[in-house]
């Protein structure tokens, strides 16, 4: 799967995640509504994003191929891989020191991981 969309994608499929399934005839009003778009934009780009395999539409309905959340995790491990030679050690030091973290995210991290351990080992 090609997970690289341009912004412009990214939102146009943030609105299929949170429609779906959509009738696509109701998406072109949705487009039309959100982005100001017109109907061959919306299959333009729709075309697309079935191509890279992240949305299908069959006898008029799209649904996803892939979750929204799947796919921000597969986004998130590419930038790590890309940016930080798969280091996730180093992406959190990076992230944590250009931006303040709460002690309630910090508390939520420690609890992932913590989880995480508990999984690994069992």
């Amino acid at each position: 799967m090609n997970i690289e969309l341009g912004a412009i994608q990214e939102r146009f499929a943030d609105i299929i995640w949170e429609h779906e399934p959509v009738a696509s005839g109701e998406l072109v009003r949705i487009c039309e509504k959100e982005l100001n778009w017109k109907k061959p934009t919306m299959y333009t780009v729709l075309r697309k994003l079935c191509e890279k395999g992240i949305f299908l539409n069959q006898n008029g309905i799209v649904t996803s191929l892939i979750s929204r959340e799947d796919f921000y995790a597969a986004k998130s491990a590419q930038i790590i891989e890309e940016s930080y030679q798969g280091s996730l050690p180093s992406f959190i030091a990076a992230f944590i020191s250009r931006q303040n973290i709460t002690d309630e995210e910090a508390d939520r991290i420690q609890e992932m991981i913590d989880s995480y351990k508990k999984r690994s080992r069992s």
